[in-house]
C-alpha cells in the first residue's frame, strides 16, 4: 500500500518526503486556496518537480467537458509526472467518462475522482482511468459503508485483470486509514495533520522518556566517586 499527501504546502512536502513514507500528492481547488496558492499553474510545476518522479494529481478547475480536456492537456503538459483529477461526474450529474477516456486514449494519466459507489468505480476504471478515487469519508456522511465499497471495487478489479488503483481519499481519522489498507485500498491519500497522528503515541513517548531517564541516572552513577573500600 502506498500514501499520498494531500496538500499543497511545499514544506509539508519536503518534509514528508525526507521522512521517505510518501509516495505521491493530490492536491485539488480547494486545497490549493487553503495554503494561500494564486498561481496554480507555477505551484502545480513546482510540486510536481520537488516530487519528482512521483506522481503529483492536478485537478482541472471546470464543470465543462471541452475545457476539461483542454486545462488537463495543459496540466498534462507541465511536467511528465503529473496525473490529472477528473471528477467521474459533473456538478449537474453529466458523467465525464468520456473526458476520461479521451485522456486515456492520449496517453494521459487520469485520477477519477469525487466517487462515492462501487458502480462509479466500475464505469471509471472502463473508461481508462488510472486510478479510482473513492472518498471514504463522505460515502460514511451519507450512511454508506466505505470499507465494503472499497472492497468490491478491489475484488472487481482484481477479477478482470484491470489496471486501475484505488485511491481512499476523504479521510479523517487514523482509525479510517487503517480501514481503508485492510479493506484493500492501492493508495491513501492524507494531509499532513493526520500522518502527525498516525505517528504519534503517548506511550511511546512515555517509554521513550522512561529510556532517557534510565539512560541519564545510569551515567550520573557511573560519574559519581566511588567510595573508598
Amino acid at each position: 500500500m502506498e500514501l499520498f499527501l494531500d496538500t499543497a504546502n511545499l514544506n509539508e512536502i519536503q518534509r514528508w518526503l525526507d521522512y521517505g513514507v510518501i509516495d505521491g500528492v493530490t492536491t485539488n481547488p480547494t486545497i490549493m486556496m487553503r495554503s494561500g496558492v494564486t498561481d496554480i499553474v507555477g505551484h502545480t510545476r513546482e510540486i510536481a518537480r520537488i516530487i519528482s518522479p512521483l506522481p503529483l494529481s492536478a485537478e482541472v478547475t471546470t464543470n465543462d467537458f471541452t475545457e476539461m480536456i483542454v486545462e488537463a492537456r495543459q496540466l498534462a503538459s507541465l511536467a511528465p509526472n503529473i496525473v490529472i483529477k477528473i471528477p467521474v461526474i459533473n456538478e449537474t450529474g453529466s458523467p465525464a467518462l468520456g473526458v476520461i477516456h479521451t485522456l486515456a486514449q492520449e496517453g494521459i494519466q487520469v485520477n477519477a475522482t469525487a466517487i462515492m459507489s462501487f458502480g462509479q468505480s466500475m464505469l471509471a476504471a472502463k473508461a481508462g482511468a488510472a486510478y479510482v478515487s473513492i472518498f471514504a469519508g463522505r460515502i460514511a456522511d451519507e450512511g454508506g459503508d466505505a470499507a465494503a465499497v472499497i472492497g468490491r471495487t478491489a475484488e472487481w478489479l482484481d477479477r478482470w485483470d484491470l489496471h486501475a488503483r484505488i485511491i481512499v481519499g476523504s479521510v479523517r481519522e487514523t482509525m479510517n486509514v487503517q480501514d481503508a489498507a485492510e479493506a484493500g485500498a492501492h493508495i491513501i491519500t492524507v494531509p499532513p495533520a493526520l500522518l502527525e497522528k498516525l505517528i504519534d503515541h503517548r506511550y511511546s513517548r512515555d517509554t521513550v522518556r522512561g529510556f532517557n531517564e534510565d539512560a541519564r541516572a545510569v551515567r550520573l552513577a557511573a560519574q559519581a566517586p566511588q567510595s573508598p573500600r
